[in-house]
């Protein structure tokens, strides 16, 4: 019997991302309409007219769209969220993402043929409570990042027939998955209706206080320790694909990451396609993966709990820093024409830079008076000879705030991207 081979999941955040996603090797996408969906700032991005448009470029590709409606609605809110889930079901999405019961039951009431995905806010860690959720007709959990493998394994002896989600990449939630009021305690924006403005990323100072005569104090930082108290590390899971396989219960390995950029959409995609079919090929290329992902902004990684207990981790917070600079910086993007690219950082003629190319594809080796792509130490560079503007006219170089077509020195695949490592 052949095997099934495990999903990739990527973040759409807006079409353009979602179009880069598929494009870098993402199976399918997910993303939402409305702050129903969890990413106020993302939800925004789609209208019903722009998700559906997604929704068919994707199918288009033989490829899958999952529309988050996992927001925890208010009473008022019900009827809101029923018109939403009528009016998302005519756009024909492979399936919704809800974290309630009450959810689940509008989306039975009101498309009963579309399939249900658990959110991961519903907390799932065992096979009971997956055992309840698919009795309501749930096809697939999306495992609480506090699971181990361990656990999700018993989840699929008890419940074969239910599919498995996890997430293998992105940020991490400083309190239970995701169940937190800081955000809302400080500066009144709830994380769990999509607005977490978060504050666990931000420093703190600590502060005592003498209950007998009132007095405070500032306590000392000792150096090199610290101040950001809730920080948590960003979630990798490379280097565990192979016994994430090997175990036979997943069905999906998610990215997350909505609201990060699109050159985060495209190198997550990449990375990952690259691993899970190294996996299915006998391979691993343990530092390309590697590599892949330190060029992305990051606040250090963990490999969270899936191979072992939250209260046996340690060193999955980053106590120094928020977020830290990746290796790489972008210094453009190729558009759907392939013929010219718009400037992201500012480019002189001779930069050596690098091509980053979508998944399986490739660029024509050329030598003329725009430029050069060449190859150099097993990477793909383009260097220009002069920058010259679609309306022809020469610059002596390009910055980030000029927007105009910039001419390349021949066709690249679409939403190819330029980088460059920083010095």
């Amino acid at each position: 019997m052949t095997q099934k081979k495990v999903e990739l999941l990527s973040p759409a955040g807006d079409p353009e991302k979602l179009r880069v996603a598929l494009e870098y090797g993402a199976d399918a996408v997910y993303g939402g309409v409305s702050h129903f969906s969890l990413r106020i700032r993302s939800g925004k991005e789609f209208d019903l007219t722009s998700f559906g448009e997604a929704i068919e470029y994707a199918h288009a590709l033989n490829k899958k769209v999952y529309a988050t409606v996992n927001g925890f609605p208010f009473n008022s809110q019900l009827g809101l969220v029923e018109k939403h889930l009528a009016a998302l079901a005519e756009l024909k999405p492979d399936a919704f993402i809800v974290s309630t019961p009450g959810v689940i039951k509008l989306a039975k009431k009101v498309a009963p043929n579309i399939d249900i995905h658990l959110s991961t806010q519903a907390n799932v860690l065992n096979y009971m409570d997956a055992e309840a959720y698919a009795d309501m007709g749930v096809t697939r959990i999306i495992a609480a990042r506090e699971c181990s493998l361990k656990d999700l394994e018993g989840i699929k002896k008890h419940l074969p027939h239910i599919e498995i989600e996890i997430f293998v990449h992105g940020s991490m939630c400083f309190a239970y998955s995701g169940r937190c009021l800081i955000s809302s305690l400080q500066m009144g924006r709830v994380p769990n209706r999509g607005s977490c403005a978060n504050d666990c990323r931000m420093p703190y100072e600590v502060f005592v206080e003498n209950p007998e005569h009132k007095t405070l104090m500032r306590l000392e930082e000792v150096p090199g320790e610290g101040t950001y108290l809730f920080n948590a590390k960003d979630l990798k899971l490379s280097q565990h694909i192979k016994e994430i396989l090997d175990s036979g219960v997943i069905d999906s390995l998610k990215i997350e990451g909505r609201t990060k950029s699109l050159y985060y959409a495209a190198v997550t995609a990449k990375t990952y396609r690259k691993a899970i079919d190294d996996y299915y090929e006998g391979k691993f290329d343990g530092a390309y993966y590697e590599s892949e992902l330190n060029t992305l902004k990051n606040r250090g990684y963990t490999d969270g709990y899936i191979v072992s207990r939250p209260f046996e981790k340690e060193g999955a917070q980053n106590l120094e820093t928020a977020m830290s600079d990746g290796e790489y910086q972008v210094k453009g993007f190729v558009p759907e024409d392939g013929l010219f690219f718009y400037c992201k950082d500012k480019i002189y003629p001779q930069d050596e830079i690098e091509i980053f190319l979508p998944f399986g594809k490739n660029v024509e080796l050329c030598d003329n008076d725009i430029g050069r792509v060449y190859q150099k130490e097993g990477k793909t560079m383009i260097s220009f000879k002069k920058i010259v503007t679609e309306s022809e006219k020469e610059l002596p170089s390009v910055h980030s705030g000029n927007t105009n077509k910039i001419f390349l020195p021949t066709a690249f695949p679409k939403y190819s991207l330029l980088r460059k490592k920083d010095d």
